[in-house]
């Protein structure tokens, strides 16, 4: 026997779990054929494309800008270098010039040492000649007195004319 009530509940059971799984059939099936699956995944495949290409491109960014930091760190490391052997190379020329001036200096000085030693010498001998020339002057002129005053005339000229030739001869002695 059936029974109306239970079968109204099964009819309900089923219906309910029946038009769930039509309903979920004709979804289905309007999804594929509005091609929407396809639509997903051609969005999924450029979404995809977009960020592999994007990818590829910072990739080469990446490598574009290693490049040009090596190619930075390489001219400055030669910069380095060059301001490096410049430096050396004017403290050697500053060395050298230091050693040139020292080199002119003491030769300067030893030129002007003997330039002053010379003048010393000739100055000494000049007044050793003007103390010579005095002396010799005195001497006659005081032997003049003393002959004046002591001697009588006649004598006096024989004495004097006997000096003189022999202080003409120590004077051609000294010179000479």
């Amino acid at each position: 026997m059936i029974y109306p009530e239970k079968m109204e509940i099964n009819t309900m059971v089923i219906d309910a779990t029946f038009w769930v799984a039509v309903s979920f059939v004709i979804f289905f099936g309007a999804l594929i054929y509005f091609k929407i699956p396809q639509k997903v995944i051609e969005m999924l495949d450029k979404m995809i494309s977009d960020i592999k290409n994007e990818i590829d491109e910072s990739e080469k960014l990446r490598t574009e800008a290693k490049t040009l930091l090596d190619n930075a760190q390489k001219k400055l490391d030669s910069g380095q270098s060059v301001s490096n052997e410049i430096l050396d190379e004017a403290k050697k020329d500053a060395d050298k010039l230091v050693i040139e001036l020292n080199d002119k200096f003491h030769k300067s000085s030893d030129i002007k040492k003997n330039l002053a030693e010379n003048k010393i010498s000739q100055m000494k001998e000049a007044a050793i000649k003007e103390i010579k020339d005095a002396s010799i002057k005195i001497a006659v002129d005081s032997v003049k007195k003393i002959i004046n005053t002591s001697v009588d005339k006649s004598k006096l000229d024989t004495v004097f004319q006997k000096n003189l030739d022999e202080t003409k001869e120590e004077l051609k002695k000294i010179r000479s």
